[in-house]
């Protein structure tokens, strides 16, 4: 995969936007009683990339085009990230059959340890592997579990995304 410097510097300057101006939610106006799909920023495309699932197939984010994408980075020896498995399988549960894709991206860590860690935890969910972290970077992670919420068009609808559940709530019309 190659990643241009226009890119970078493009995704660098839309987070450092996000960051700086901030988006409106229900956490950030107290006065707002629900979180408003319509009131959020959602001018950011999400960066297409490609990673290898646990068996060694490439898979890119733009083969979910026109499916809403929640990309969840973590690690096996996460502890809050072990912690969140029961709530992303309800989740996948709830919203999968709604066209829901959620994509596990395990950071850095082994082929050998990440299949044995989802089949302990008998994860449902396509996972893929950052072997270098370049995907991370590439979001901005900076700390896991991160989850970004992506949208059919591929905008990103939600970066670190701390209320899920009215948020897809709200995007699946529940």
């Amino acid at each position: 995969m190659k990643i241009t410097y226009k890119l970078i510097s493009g995704i660098i300057v839309a987070f450092g936007l996000f960051g700086l101006f901030g988006c409106p939610s229900a956490e950030s106006n107290p006065k707002e009683e629900k979180w408003d799909i319509s009131k959020q920023c959602v001018e950011v495309k999400a960066p297409d990339f490609v990673l290898e699932d646990l068996k060694g197939n490439q898979v890119m984010l733009s083969d979910y085009k026109g499916k809403p994408v929640l990309l969840v980075f973590t690690a096996t020896w996460c502890p809050y990230c072990r912690a969140e498995i029961p709530h992303l399988k309800e989740i996948y549960s709830k919203y999968n059959a709604k066209g829901l894709e959620i994509i596990y991206i395990d950071i850095q860590e082994s082929v050998d340890k990440v299949s044995s860690f989802m089949a302990k935890h008998n994860i449902p969910f396509k996972t893929l592997l950052d072997k270098d972290g370049k995907v991370a970077y590439l979001f901005g992670v900076r700390g896991i579990p991160t989850k970004v919420l992506i949208g059919k068009d591929g905008t990103i609808l939600c970066m670190a995304c701390r209320s899920i559940d009215s948020m897809l709530d709200k995007l699946f019309g529940a």
